[in-house]
């Protein structure tokens, strides 16, 4: 790989940006000023950046995140921070979430860079399992389990809601788990039912659920179980 296109995948900038900062000598290889942009990097070889090591990630990443509120899920947004700010990973830029949720919605969000996992994650097709704590601003109904699981109607839309599990922890908090990715699907779930959710927090996706000692904005990659668990059939 040509050095300039390395160091642009690396700092997350242009080519031109790239090469600018090559030329100005604060980047070398294995100890030694390179001004060539056109220079053959190697996998033996060591790349610094002001001093600071470069490292040429090897194959597919995949980590879990407690997202905290106020952050977004896509990559780039020039209006509000996103949940790249907590990945203190080379090329973090090229990671995405498999499953977004809403800027002011917390909790589970798994992060990688294979577009294949993800889709699996995301595909209807799959039916990945993902759970929520919901906090409402009403008592939960005493029937809203029942139509839950039957199915309901959301707005503008045509198709009832796939059936999904009710469990009612206090008269405002409830555990709900769905087995579809509508657009903002649970805040619109209980629209429908007379009822509006004030706090929402994802705890699971399919076998995956987040990790209890995870303070929001913190992260861990995942196990091998974990992302072999995706595109399995719930048990």
């Amino acid at each position: 790989m040509r050095l300039e296109k390395f160091i642009a995948q690396q700092l997350g900038v242009s080519r031109a940006i790239a090469g600018r900062e090559i030329r100005a000598s604060r980047v070398t290889v294995d100890g030694e000023i390179i001004k060539l942009s056109a220079f053959k990097v190697l996998p033996e070889h060591t790349v610094e950046y002001d001093g600071n090591p470069l490292t040429q990630p090897t194959g597919p990443r995949y980590f879990m995140l407690n997202k905290p509120q106020g952050y977004v899920c896509s990559t780039d947004d020039p209006d509000h921070p996103t949940v790249l700010y907590f990945l203190d990973e080379p090329l973090a830029h090229k990671l995405h979430a498999a499953g977004r949720l809403d800027i002011d919605t917390t909790g589970l969000v798994l992060m990688t860079d294979d577009g294949q996992w993800s889709h699996r994650v995301t595909s209807p097709r799959h039916h990945c399992e993902k759970t929520y704590l919901v906090t409402l601003e009403s008592p939960v109904s005493d029937d809203t389990a029942e139509q839950f699981t039957k199915g309901v109607q959301l707005h503008n839309e045509k198709d009832l809601t796939k059936p999904a599990q009710l469990d009612v922890l206090t008269p405002t908090e409830v555990r709900l788990t769905i087995s579809e990715g509508r657009y903002h699907q649970v805040k619109r779930m209980f629209a429908a039912v007379g009822n509006h959710v004030v706090g929402l927090h994802r705890e699971r996706i399919g076998e995956i659920k987040l990790d209890d000692d995870l303070a929001p904005g913190e992260y861990r990659a995942l196990t091998e179980d974990e992302i072999a668990s995706v595109g399995l059939s719930p048990r």
